[in-house]
């Protein structure tokens, strides 16, 4: 059993491979004064650059603040993989959402990748995109949900083509005998996740954005023109977005009450062999297995292997981070047994209980997005954009989302991590059948 601690970190940003490959260090002043707006954003992760960004392209006077550096949350610590999708099983909700809000939501979750996409190109972004994707399967039940995933894709109009691959043609694209086989598309991909992001936050400023850092908000005040408090400043607007998602903390209980901070580590090789690099996986996409804890992985740029999982609903890391995760990465791919592991660090995933975004209002003038449940460099971008919709007067598909009920985890602060830890316990058990 391993000993845990606090995922390591500093005001700066964390000990990870993208912070050390970032093509700049952001440095925004901190917010000072008292100041206003049309709209403040609370939180400098994907979804509030985006939501600031899509909101100063339509022309409003708009303010982020951000309680450390920009991408410092789960946008510059995940794995870098861009997935489609928007949640699980909307069908689940068709008696709130109805069978229109069901197909809007299987819309948003392919025009997601496209966003980012788009944004790339409009804003020359350098964020090493690649395009190419592989789920993975380990026990002959995953070849046969990967099946019907491939005929659902198409049944709901996805234009991008689903592949389903046996263990040889697998090896086309992923080279290690623990895999039986896979479903391969070009529609998701792989990004350096946090140049995409200060990329997204330069465009926001391009458009006229404010950018503070080192602002952490202590205080919100509700009324005709809301106010944001900072532990310096504040910001006075017509409207706020707080965007903080699982680093948000007890600002507002109640949407802190809907989320629990569930950790995932990451892992960075030394730059490999490129003939080693290639061998392992040729197809250089992304990959994911099918599990609840499940490991996810893909080569950077300079051809480090990036290997992450360990999902816990502790909020901590294991003390022997590296120890842990080189195992996890050795049982997919034994040649990288005793290669020198340059980083590793941990973040916190936004898990909400239907593992569906979280999105809505606490005043007509308040409006928040979180909960994206570990998969959110699409879906941000999604909701960034369906939020800005709202406030400047298309609110039809963030209504969809809104009318999804989100309850509070059950046991108040002090049970619901061991009870969400039995719960995840459970779901490990039926991965192991």
């Amino acid at each position: 059993m391993f000993g845990l601690r606090a995922p390591r970190e500093s005001q700066e940003h964390t000990d990870s491979y993208y912070a050390a490959s970032a093509n700049w260090k952001t440095a925004y002043p901190r917010l000072e004064d008292e100041l206003s707006c049309d709209a403040v954003v609370v939180g400098g992760g994907f979804s509030g650059v985006n939501t600031a960004l899509e909101l100063a392209e339509r022309g409003l006077d708009v303010i982020l603040v951000e309680g450390n550096r920009i991408s410092w949350g789960a946008t510059g610590r995940n794995g870098g993989q861009i997935i489609g999708g928007i949640g699980h099983d909307p069908e689940r909700f068709i008696k709130r959402i109805g069978e229109s809000g069901v197909r809007s939501i299987y819309q948003m979750g392919i025009e997601a990748r496209d966003i980012i996409r788009e944004r790339v190109e409009r804003y020359s972004i350098a964020c090493d995109l690649k395009w190419g994707y592989c789920d993975v399967a380990l026990k002959p039940r995953h070849m046969k949900q990967f099946a019907q995933w491939r005929d659902f894709e198409k049944s709901i109009g996805n234009p991008h083509s689903y592949t389903l691959l046996d263990r040889d043609e697998l090896r086309e694209f992923v080279d290690s005998d623990r895999y039986l086989g896979g479903l391969h598309n070009n529609s998701n991909g792989h990004i350096q996740p946090l140049n995409l992001c200060i990329g997204e936050a330069r465009a926001l400023e391009s458009h006229g954005g404010r950018i503070f850092e080192q602002s952490r908000v202590t205080g919100l005040e509700h009324g005709e023109r809301p106010r944001v408090i900072t532990e310096h400043g504040s910001v006075t607007a017509k409207q706020v977005v707080l965007a903080g998602n699982a680093y948000l903390g007890g600002l507002v209980p109640k949407l802190a009450s809907r989320i629990l901070p569930s950790c995932s580590s990451v892992i960075a090789t030394e730059p490999l062999d490129p003939t080693l690099a290639a061998s392992l996986i040729p197809g250089d996409v992304a990959v994911c297995d099918p599990r609840t804890a499940l490991d996810y992985f893909r080569l950077s740029a300079d051809k480090r292997m990036l290997f992450g999982g360990l999902s816990n609903y502790t909020g901590l890391e294991p003390k022997n981070l590296e120890e842990v995760m080189r195992r996890k990465m050795a049982a997919v791919f034994p040649q990288l047994a005793n290669v020198r592991i340059d980083h590793a660090w941990s973040g916190w995933i936004g898990i909400g209980l239907n593992r569906m975004p979280q999105l809505g209002q606490l005043a007509s003038n308040v409006t928040y997005i979180q909960a994206y449940s570990g998969h959110g460099v699409a879906p941000t971008h999604m909701m960034a954009k369906i939020t800005a919709d709202k406030l400047t007067g298309a609110p039809e598909r963030f209504d969809v989302m809104a009318k999804i009920n989100h309850l509070p985890f059950p046991g108040g602060k002090l049970l619901r991590r061991p009870g969400l830890a039995v719960g995840m316990a459970y779901y490990k058990a039926l991965d192991a059948l």
